[in-house]
């Protein structure tokens, strides 16, 4: 193949389309004539507004992509910074954006063109895009600059790809990544599509825990039993620098400061209990541990008592009435049933990465360092690559190393892994 041409139709070839402008991908091509003959207008470009910020509210928080949201963050949003030139957007099926986040400056610039949250973005409205056209041929696709239909959005380039739901395979979202020419670069489209497996796991995993918890309340019990018999409540904290408390009887999910979700956290762990010492020294350094632990519950307590009352920890010791389900307990278990792939989906980053605790920093090292050793240990190559492409092994030369020894001699992926190992060797003998 020669001339410049990739060797995908779903890949833009950015520096091929400034270079022969009359070039046009034939999917691209039957876009715009998808766009033509909806009376669409490449100079007018009129995004509906879908929701007012409560209807908003209330879609984001039933949309089965909800709970998924961490395992995007760490995978996309968490390098799409203030200074990284970059959106990450996910939307529903009908292409109307529930969340947009990333680059605060690009955000505003993208108000302009109504790329924001609660906006129609389908093929259908917009004409050719990323985010539309995904969803138009439920295939991943990179737009480039001038391949948009609508003129206003020719400075701006996007990859994007669908999300099925695990079972009947049916559209659920999609998820978008737009900025500059780097939103189209040749690796854009399959970190995409990893990212979209991931989720998909994802719910894969919640679901089966549902259905798991749901048969546990089934079992024959007095009538007392079966009346206080609910789904456990869950504390997400991996890849979070919060809590979020959901499954607790709310009519949605409650955010946690950092210093809560520490002090459930540590409660849930240990379960039978902490003393009010043994406690404050898992949370504090200071000498006034004790009085600063007692302040912070008499607040969680209060917080608690207006959303979720059956977990107001009790005294004597500190201790926990009602179980309480840390998404980091979901990938240990799957790592000891040997569900390797869904405990990497179900890890979107270690467990709330800025906390200084000291018994926080114990429960995160235990459970990266668990996941890393199942890694090592009994990892396809595949899903090792896939380990290494997340941010659970950065610059982890042992696991570069194993996953070479694994991958096929022939194997694309190898050249990737060299130069990364180069590159890590290069930067310690320079320090």
């Amino acid at each position: 193949m020669g001339g410049g041409e990739v060797s995908s139709p779903w890949l833009a070839a950015p520096a091929r389309a400034e270079a022969q402008r009359g070039l046009v991908r034939r999917l691209v091509r039957e876009s715009w004539e998808r766009s033509m003959g909806r009376h669409l207008d490449p100079d007018n470009l009129m995004p509906e507004l879908a929701f007012d910020e409560d209807e908003l509210r209330d879609h984001r928080l039933g949309h089965p992509l909800a709970g998924v949201l961490p395992v995007i963050t760490k995978l996309l949003v968490n390098d799409a910074d203030d200074d990284s030139g970059m959106l990450v957007a996910v939307g529903d099926a009908m292409g109307r954006l529930l969340w947009v986040d990333g680059d605060r400056h690009l955000r505003r610039r993208a108000e302009g063109m109504l790329f924001v949250e609660g906006a129609g973005w389908s093929e259908r409205e917009v004409g050719t895009s990323a985010p539309g056209t995904a969803l138009e041929l439920d295939h991943g696709i990179q737009i480039h600059a001038a391949e948009h239909f609508n003129r206003l959005v020719h400075p701006w380039s996007c990859t994007a790809v669908p999300v099925h739901d695990p079972e009947t395979r049916q559209i659920i979202g999609v998820i978008d990544i737009t900025g500059g020419p780097q939103a189209v670069a040749s690796h854009a489209l399959p970190l995409m599509e990893a990212t979209a497996a991931a989720v998909e796991s994802e719910i894969m995993v919640q679901r089966l825990r549902a259905v798991a918890d749901r048969r546990f309340a089934g079992r024959p019990r007095t009538d007392t039993a079966r009346r206080t018999t609910t789904v456990r409540p869950g504390l997400q904290v991996l890849g979070r620098d919060t809590g979020l408390l959901v499954g607790h009887g709310a009519s949605r999910p409650t955010e946690l400061s950092r210093r809560h979700a520490e002090i459930l956290t540590l409660l849930a762990w240990h379960h039978q209990g902490l003393s009010a010492d043994a406690l404050a020294g898992l949370l504090y350094d200071a000498d006034e541990a004790a009085v600063t632990l007692r302040a912070e519950l008499v607040r969680l307590r209060k917080v608690l008592g207006g959303t979720a009352p059956t977990l107001v920890p009790a005294s004597r010791p500190y201790r926990l009435t009602t179980p309480l389900q840390l998404d980091a307990h979901q990938v240990l278990s799957l790592l000891d049933r040997g569900a390797h792939r869904a405990a990497l989906a179900a890890y979107p980053g270690p467990l709330l990465p800025d906390s200084t605790a000291p018994g926080v920093v114990d429960l995160r090292d235990r459970v990266a360092t668990r996941l890393r050793e199942a890694m090592l240990t009994d990892a396809s190559a595949d899903l090792l690559h896939d380990y290494i492409r997340t941010a659970a092994a950065p610059d982890d030369v042992e696991v570069l190393h194993a996953c070479l020894r694994l991958l096929p001699p022939r194997s694309p992926k190898r050249a990737g892994l060299v130069a990364r190992i180069e590159a890590i060797d290069a930067e310690l003998s320079a320090s």
